[in-house]
């Protein structure tokens, strides 16, 4: 289409937001409301350098009327973002799908203090695919694989996916012994957002998360684990194996919160992403990924 911005701003791509109902006359008071923390004049001069498009990709002025369901685009910034020093593997490209490896503390799409260094944002910059999407999310903490939507045409299908349950998700865990357990179980519990907010916590209640384990090897400090989660709650994984005494790896999260002031990459959460398959939604055959990363050695038997 003739004059549209391109949907890539210093090869960073940009944040789509559906507005949803609101009582906003426009579409920087809207903006100004779900960032609080990024203040008034900043948004104004986003508009003003044209970092807040419309669907199509047209810059909006800050006068834009604020329209319920309506798309919009914005680049996000961040001053003097830290480098990731490590880097992701591509193991599968096609017109529809890309699968790729992510490392421990790179996070999959921007938020917080990432824009640049995010999986999504590398990605759109070595496949030149702006159109790129995440299909689920892993923490920024967890390595291993993620799958991503190449395709706009396709993308409704592969996404029915993931919330319809038909993915068989594979992580592998090292974290402490459990001898008095019998393997393979199931912790089924409800998870709420706990305090700081950023973290989860289990309560009582109707039970909302499930998650199967069984142990893969043995070792005298420390068991590798295999963890299937069958729903997809935030920090199910790592609440559900400290909920059982066993805490993964190098959680600074659970079951306590450590006082950390910066990312220590000599001590990685002991979390990946390991394995993916499903019957593909286009035509019908068997998809299986596996992560080529690994996890900290223990000296374990089987």
């Amino acid at each position: 289409m003739s004059g549209v911005t391109p949907a890539l701003s210093d090869d960073v791509a940009a944040s789509r937001l559906q507005l949803p109902p609101g009582p906003w006359t426009t579409v920087l008071d809207a903006l100004c409301d779900r960032f609080p923390a990024i203040d008034r004049t900043t948004w104004v001069d986003r508009f003003a350098r044209g970092r807040v498009l419309d669907v199509d990709g047209q810059p909006l002025a800050a006068t834009a009327p604020y329209r319920t369901g309506a798309e919009i685009r914005y680049f996000r910034e961040v001053v003097d973002e830290l480098r990731i020093p490590f880097t992701e593997t591509v193991l599968h490209v096609d017109a529809h799908l890309v699968v790729a490896d992510k490392p421990h503390f790179l996070p999959v799409a921007p938020a917080g203090a990432y824009v640049r260094e995010t999986l999504l944002g590398r990605l759109v910059r070595r496949l030149g695919n702006p159109d790129l999407v995440p299909l689920h999310r892993i923490d920024r903490l967890t390595a291993g694989l993620v799958l991503f939507s190449a395709s706009r045409d396709s993308r409704a299908r592969y996404q029915a996916l993931f919330r319809e349950r038909c993915i068989d998700k594979e992580y592998l865990a090292v974290a402490p012994p459990l001898p008095a357990l019998a393997f393979p179980l199931v912790r089924c519990s409800r998870l709420e957002r706990g305090e700081p907010f950023f973290r989860m916590r289990e309560v009582a209640g109707e039970a909302n998360s499930e998650t199967w384990l069984d142990v893969v090897e043995r070792g005298e400090h420390a068991w590798r684990y295999r963890l299937r989660p069958v729903s997809g709650r935030k920090h199910q994984l790592r609440v559900h194996m400290a909920a059982l005494g066993a805490p993964i790896l190098n959680d600074a999260l659970y079951p306590e919160l450590r006082d950390a002031t910066a990312d220590d990459h000599a001590r990685p959460l002991q979390l990946l992403a390991h394995a993916l398959a499903f019957d593909d939604p286009l035509d019908g055959r068997r998809r299986e990924f596996r992560s080529a990363l690994a996890l900290a050695d223990q000296g374990f038997t089987r």
